[in-house]
């Protein structure tokens, strides 16, 4: 089954952190996406922490694991209809987490997180 991969676990599986283990299951063998909005947020802690030209192609090899999707019509009415369910349920999401989600839902697939919290209250949204 095909998943979708918050921020927080593709950064454990990179900086091989203990955390990553609990979702190991959910990521072998199974094909992996991410937002184009993940992909910003790794790209701004590579810039941040001045990753050097070995750390990068480390991440650069495995980010070729997953397919990135980026924003079209389609997707940008999924993530107006979340951030416009997360109101109304008084549970605002950031629109980080909101671009995550709207992948998800719109190609029906699972969210890999490891921070449920943020998600939990999306009627249309299955967390792994």
């Amino acid at each position: 089954m095909a998943i979708v991969v918050d921020t927080d676990v593709f950064s454990y599986i990179f900086k091989k952190d203990t955390r990553a283990a609990a979702y190991e299951t959910h990521l072998i063998e199974s094909p992996k996406f991410i937002s184009f909005m993940t992909l910003a947020e790794l790209r701004l802690w590579q810039v941040r922490s001045n990753w050097g030209e070995r750390k990068r192609s480390e991440f650069d090899l495995m980010i070729s694991d997953y397919g990135i999707i980026f924003p079209d019509e389609n997707l940008c009415t999924v993530w107006a209809q979340i951030q416009a369910e997360s109101g109304d349920a008084g549970m605002p999401i950031s629109t980080s987490d909101a671009w995550v989600a709207a992948v998800a839902v719109m190609f029906e697939l699972p969210l890999v997180t490891h921070n449920k919290k943020h998600f939990g209250h999306l009627s249309d949204l299955v967390l792994l």
